[in-house]
């Protein structure tokens, strides 16, 4: 298996032409001395020749023009997609992975070709449908759940979907150029992770591919395998640049305050966790035989009428303007008792408040006379 690297040069900017060098080995490498914050590798086929970049084709206008500078793992990835060779885009969340697959879309509906984008969950294919349909309007959306223009040379769908439609040899494969799997890292997991194999491994020969991942320390080994599978080159273009800082916060259980532990610079502040570590409240004994009950019934929410930590937490996160809040719970009478809880909060301006109670009374008009008796509709 051959192997390409485009070392990264923190000291350049802009990407310069890359240089071949030939290794002892015989395989080939390219080096570009003049990218910045991201490493580039290709995995080749066995027995591939690569082609020079004169003889890639023509050079045409891009496919879509962004209104801001891309980062140099985005426009290393869109030449690829360019030179109509796969590629495994590598970042963190919120790095902007999304803009490969905006214009790999683009490139197809220029070429009068269809395109297929693949997520894990429906909620997701939901929003993808709908901003892709916003900017390209040639859009279709297939979950299982729903159907919107299956005929749409973009094609929006959870991955399972798209195993099916290989599984039946659904026309549409045969006309499918390229297909963007996005968090393919899902391929990892222990019980769905064969959907991402299969339809990689169903796919058909002739169509291109970008996958798009959280930062995965196997991607190689992933591109010699696609490179493998399908008889064609899959770059890599990778980035540990984090656009969105994080900062780790501990809220001490029983007490008060948020303290700043882990800083945007990854800086560890001892002296922040010490005293997170002094304000923690000791649990009396019959605290703890509480907190054991709740935990068998799954319920570690508090009494009735009772604010847990969860709920002071989140109405401080409220208070100090840190939202909008994700709150996860993994138990289901949780979620509901936590969510009876949140409801107490008063998260609306007066505005706001004004504009819900309009759109409400709005929609119970429009219900016909018999709908407006039914529990779910009455107001009382």
């Amino acid at each position: 298996m051959g192997s390409v690297k485009r070392k990264s040069a923190e000291e350049s900017s802009d990407c310069a032409p890359p240089q071949k060098v030939q290794k002892e080995d015989d395989s080939t490498q390219i080096i570009n001395e003049e990218l910045v914050g991201c490493v580039h590798d290709v995995s080749f086929p066995e027995n591939y020749v690569p082609l020079a970049p004169s003889a890639q084709g023509d050079t045409k206008p891009p496919a879509k023009e962004f209104p801001f500078t891309l980062d140099s793992f985005q426009s290393e990835a869109i030449k690829c997609l360019d030179n109509g060779e796969s590629v495994m885009v590598s970042a963190h969340t919120s790095a902007g992975k999304t803009v490969v697959a905006s214009y790999a879309i683009a490139m197809s509906l220029r070429e009068n070709q269809r395109v297929i984008y693949t997520s894990p969950i429906k909620a997701l294919s939901n929003q993808k449908y709908r901003d892709f349909k916003e900017e390209f309007s040639d859009v279709g959306l297939m979950t299982g759940d729903v159907t919107i223009d299956p005929n749409a040379s973009c094609l929006v769908m959870t991955t399972e979907i798209l195993r099916s439609m290989q599984y039946k040899g659904s026309e549409i494969m045969r006309e499918v150029a390229w297909i963007i799997f996005d968090e393919v890292h899902y391929m990892r997991d222990s019980e769905r992770g064969v959907v991402w194999e299969e339809s990689i491994v169903m796919a058909p020969k002739n169509s291109r591919f970008v996958f798009l991942s959280a930062t995965v320390p196997n991607a190689k080994e992933f591109a010699d395998w696609v490179a493998k599978v399908h008889k064609q080159p899959c770059h890599i273009v990778y980035t540990d640049y984090r656009p969105t800082p994080l900062q780790h916060y501990v809220f001490p259980a029983g007490g008060n305050g948020l303290y700043l532990v882990v800083d945007e610079k990854a800086k560890f502040h001892e002296d922040s966790f010490q005293k997170s570590l002094n304000a923690l409240v000791p649990a009396s004994d019959a605290d703890k035989k509480r907190e054991n009950r709740k935990s068998q019934k799954g319920l570690m929410v508090g009494k009735l009428g009772e604010e847990s930590d969860i709920f002071k937490l989140v109405k401080m996160i409220i208070q100090r303007q840190y939202d909008p809040v994700i709150l996860f719970s993994f138990s289901k009478k949780e979620c509901e008792a936590l969510a009876m809880q949140m409801s107490k909060m008063d998260l609306n301006s007066d505005d706001e408040k004004d504009n819900v109670e309009m759109i409400f009374t709005s929609a119970i008009d429009n219900l016909s006379d018999d709908d407006k008796k039914l529990p779910q509709a009455s107001t009382h």
